[in-house]
């Protein structure tokens, strides 16, 4: 499977404003991330158990 070819929807808390953006995708068996800036760029194929676990670093407060 090529990971361009899903339907990639940015993160809810990007915004339009150029800043850091990311997009994911539903991918078999997991969850694609990828830049927004750079569709043609690398992706990242995360279990959905890797990418929850991302999500819960990402929200945690500093210095957890």
């Amino acid at each position: 499977m090529e990971l361009r070819d899903l339907a990639w929807r940015k993160a809810s808390r990007s915004t339009n404003n150029g800043g850091n953006c990311v997009e994911v995708a539903r991918a078999p068996g997991g969850v694609a991330v990828r830049d927004s800036k750079d569709p043609d760029g690398p992706r990242l194929l995360l279990s959905r158990d890797g990418f929850r676990r991302l999500a819960e670093v990402v929200r945690a407060p500093s210095g957890v």
